[in-house]
């Protein structure tokens, strides 16, 4: 299992490259999240978090994932700092016996990174910048785990 917060870029192919390849894996799932410009008038995205206490906690939730689903393997990335529309911001790989159980597990993940891991989110537009606020969409995806 890997967890990483960072400012810098990843490379999908090297962090895949390898990943969940044991003799009792029989899938891996991958997910890559985007910043994303809804309405069109988004500059960038400032991420911050409180280094330690976030990677702990994306540890544990990564930790009752693997033991939920018997995972063979986790890697969760998450970034930080100012990312413009089109960049990479997250990636959940996930690794087991099972297509059903990595698939699960990675929905599970990002369910909870979504709404629960502890990143602030603002976004800078022309017109100022504005923290970004939970959606209840979010909220309930939770409530099927």
């Amino acid at each position: 299992m890997r967890i990483s917060v960072q400012a810098e870029d990843f490379d999908l192919a090297t962090e895949l490259s390898g990943f969940g390849r044991t003799p009792n894996t029989g899938a891996t799932v991958s997910f890559t999240g985007l910043v994303r410009d809804d309405r069109g008038a988004l500059q960038h995205m400032e991420i911050e978090h409180y280094p330690g206490m976030c990677e702990a906690a994306i540890s544990q939730i990564a930790q009752e994932a693997a033991n939920r689903w018997a995972l063979t393997d986790c890697l969760v990335i998450h970034r930080f700092g100012r990312l413009v529309p089109g960049e990479q911001i997250m990636m959940v790989a996930t690794a087991a016996r099972h297509r059903s159980e990595a698939f699960a597990a990675a929905e599970f993940l990002m369910d909870y990174l979504k709404s629960r891991a502890p990143f602030w989110k603002k976004e800078v537009t022309r017109e100022g910048a504005e923290w970004v606020a939970a959606k209840d969409s979010d909220e309930n995806a939770l409530t099927r785990w």
